[in-house]
């Protein structure tokens, strides 16, 4: 069975990321205002392959190849629980 990793990060950089082998999804968060002009603040999650081409030069797509698609399943699952989680953090520190 294939490994999940999991990395805490914080700053101006991505908030959590899940990768296995070369695929990554990560989590951020942002910041914006909702329609009253309020502050928000809300994630969003962006996902990458990560390859080396024919040059040995490491390359990123969002392209996916038939054998990519459980582990990618597997990464986008995972930032789903983590943001389903902090949500209900929020909800339950509130």
């Amino acid at each position: 069975m294939e490994k999940v990793k999991v990395e805490n990060v914080s700053g101006n950089i991505p908030e959590k990321k899940f990768s296995t082998g070369g695929l990554t999804a990560t989590v951020w968060e942002n910041q914006g205002k909702n329609k009253e002009g309020l502050d928000v603040s809300y994630r969003t999650v962006s996902f990458q392959r990560r390859y080396m081409d024919k040059n040995g030069e490491w390359q990123s797509t969002n392209t996916l190849r038939v054998n990519d698609l459980p582990k990618a399943s597997l990464v986008l699952q995972k930032a789903f629980e983590y943001l389903v989680m902090k949500e209900m953090q929020s909800y339950n520190a509130a």
